[in-house]
C-alpha cells in the first residue's frame, strides 16, 4: 500500500465531518499531532444540527448502520461506543407503506421478518426472503474486507478469491434482476432494491454488488443515538479532543501553502498552521479549487427536496422511518436520473426522530423529515427559489393523500432545503450524495484518497473510497489515516 512519504507527525485535517472526525481518531490513537480545522462553528458537517424554535433538527443523515465503525474510532483513542453514545435500536427498522394501502414493517431479525413477509405476500415470498437473506449477507462478506474497508492503488488490486467469489455470487450483474431471483412480489423487491438510491443509482441499472447496503439496512440493523444523529459527530469530537486532536471552529481554509511536491502549512481564518501532512474531506470541486489544476469530470448522483417540519401532531401508523411508496416505479428513476423532472408519483422517506426520542422537540410536539429524491444541478436547472415553496406544498398534498392528513395545518415549523441550499452548503451539482456510484466511480475507478502531487495530500470523504453514506465516510477517515500511518 502506497503511503505518505517523509515526515507526517503533525497532520491537519480540513473538515469536522464524520470523515474527518474519524480520520482524526486514527492519527491520534496511532501517535499523530492533529489539528482539525472546520469552517463551521460545530462539528458534523452533512450531519450538521439545526435549532428551530425548540426543535433539535438534524440536517443530514438519519439512518445509522453498523455502530461497529464508530465503537473501532473511538477505540483508537481508549474509548467507546458505549461510553460516548446511547443508541437506540429501531424495531422496526422501517415501516413500508404503499399505494394499494398495504404496509409491511422491516425487522433486521430473520425470524421475524420472515414471519412478516409470510403474512404479508404467503410462503413462497417467505422462503425466497430466507435465500434472499442469505445471499444478502453472502455479498457482504465478500465485500466488506477486500472492496470496502481497503485502500487501492491499482484495479489490479481487486484481483483475489473474493472477486472471483463475488462473481459467482452475480455481484457484477444488475441489482434488479438479482433481487428478483428470490422475490416475485414487485412491493417485496422495492424494499430491498430501493437503497441503490443512497449511491446516486437507479435499482434496476446498479450494480448487485450494491446489494450490501441492503444487507446494513435490513439485516445489519438500524440504529438512532439519544439526542440525534448529530450526537454522533458531537460524541467523535469530544472524544478527540480528549485525545489530544486541537480543533480551529469557524476557520475556512483560504489555501494550502506549497514547497515544492508538498503542502507545508494551511492557511485558515487569519491562521497559518504549519503541516506535515493534509487530509482533505469536502466535496471534489472544493479540494480542486485548493489544490489547482483540473479536475476530473464526474458523475454526479441525483439530488433530494428535504422538508424539516415540526408539527403539532403525530399520525397513527407512522415509525420511526416510514417509506412511502408511490404507485409508481420503475419511471421515477427515469424521471429523476435521465430526463432531469420531478417525480410525478413520488417515493418518500418520513422520518420521525421524535418517536425515539421525544425529546427532540417541545412537549406535545413532533419532528418529521421529509425527503423526496429529485434531480441534481446538473439534470435539470430549475429556478428552486421559485418552485421550491410550490413543490414542498405538493409533497405535503400528497402526505395527506396517503393516511397524514392535516398535515400541512400541523406544521407550526419548517424549513426547506433545496438542491440549491446543497449548492449553497458547498455540495456539487447541488446534492449531498455526492458522486455516483456508476462502475466507472468504483473501488479503485473512485477518485483515489491518496494524491501524487501534492505527495502528503490525501483525500476522506463521500467523494473518494469507499464512497457514500455514514458508514462509507466513517471507513474513508479510517483509509486516509492508514494512508499516513502504514
Amino acid at each position: 500500500m502506497r503511503r505518505v512519504p517523509g515526515r507526517t507527525e503533525h497532520v491537519v485535517v480540513v473538515g469536522a465531518g464524520l470523515a474527518g472526525l474519524a480520520c482524526a481518531l486514527h492519527l491520534a490513537g496511532a501517535g499523530r499531532s492533529v489539528t482539525v480545522v472546520e469552517r463551521e462553528s460545530l462539528p458534523g458537517g452533512r450531519a450538521g444540527l439545526l435549532e428551530l424554535d425548540g426543535y433539535r433538527v438534524d440536517t443530514g443523515p438519519t439512518v445509522l448502520t453498523m455502530p461497529e465503525l464508530v465503537d473501532e474510532a473511538l477505540a483508537a483513542v481508549g474509548s467507546s461506543l458505549a461510553e460516548r453514545l446511547e443508541l437506540i435500536p429501531l424495531h422496526p427498522a422501517y415501516r413500508a407503506r404503499f399505494a394499494d394501502g398495504s404496509a409491511l414493517d422491516v425487522h433486521t431479525d430473520g425470524a421475524a421478518m420472515e414471519q412478516e413477509v409470510r403474512r404479508f405476500a404467503g410462503p413462497a415470498e417467505a422462503a425466497g426472503y430466507r435465500r434472499l437473506r442469505g445471499w444478502l449477507t453472502e455479498v457482504y462478506r465478500a465485500e466488506m474486507g477486500r472492496f470496502i474497508d481497503a485502500n487501492f492503488d491499482s484495479p489490479l488490486d481487486l484481483v483475489g478469491p473474493e472477486l472471483g467469489r463475488l462473481a459467482v455470487l452475480g455481484g457484477f450483474g444488475r441489482l434488479g434482476p438479482a433481487i428478483g431471483r428470490f422475490l416475485r412480489d414487485e412491493r417485496l423487491r422495492r424494499v430491498f432494491s430501493f437503497q441503490a438510491l443512497y449511491a446516486g443509482l437507479d435499482p434496476r441499472r446498479a450494480l448487485a454488488l450494491y446489494a450490501v447496503i441492503s444487507f446494513m439496512d435490513t439485516i445489519g440493523g438500524v440504529w438512532f443515538p439519544r439526542g440525534g444523529m448529530h450526537a454522533l459527530p458531537t460524541a467523535l469530537a469530544d472524544a478527540a479532543a480528549a485525545a489530544g486532536v486541537r480543533f480551529r471552529y469557524g476557520a475556512e481554509v483560504r489555501r494550502l501553502e506549497r514547497r515544492g511536491d508538498r503542502v507545508v502549512a494551511v492557511h485558515a481564518g487569519e491562521e497559518r498552521i504549519p503541516a506535515d501532512a493534509v487530509v482533505l474531506t469536502p466535496d471534489p470541486p472544493v479540494v480542486h479549487g485548493l489544490l489547482g489544476g483540473r479536475q476530473r469530470r464526474l458523475r454526479w448522483s441525483p439530488s433530494a427536496v428535504v422538508v424539516h417540519a415540526g408539527t403539532t401532531r403525530s399520525w397513527p401508523g407512522t415509525a420511526h422511518h416510514t417509506i412511502s411508496f408511490g404507485a409508481a416505479w420503475e419511471r421515477t428513476f427515469t424521471e429523476i436520473i435521465r430526463d432531469g423532472r420531478l417525480m410525478s408519483d413520488p417515493s418518500l422517506l418520513v422520518t420521525r426522530p421524535t418517536a425515539s426520542d421525544p425529546g427532540l422537540a417541545p412537549a406535545g410536539r413532533e419532528l418529521h423529515y421529509v425527503l423526496a429524491p429529485c434531480p441534481n444541478l446538473r439534470t435539470a436547472g430549475f429556478d428552486w427559489e421559485r418552485i421550491g415553496p410550490a413543490y414542498r406544498d405538493e409533497l405535503f398534498a400528497a402526505l395527506e393523500a396517503r393516511g397524514f392528513d392535516g398535515f400541512a395545518d400541523s406544521v407550526e415549523v419548517q424549513r426547506v432545503v433545496t438542491p440549491a441550499g446543497w449548492a449553497a452548503q458547498g455540495h456539487a451539482a447541488g446534492t449531498p450524495f455526492s458522486a455516483a456510484h456508476t462502475f466507472a466511480q468504483t473501488g479503485p475507478f473512485r477518485p483515489r484518497n491518496l494524491l501524487r502531487d501534492p505527495e502528503n495530500v490525501v483525500l476522506a470523504g463521500s467523494g473518494t473510497t469507499p464512497g457514500v453514506g455514514v458508514p462509507p465516510v466513517l471507513i474513508s477517515g479510517k483509509l486516509a489515516a492508514r494512508r499516513i500511518t502504514g
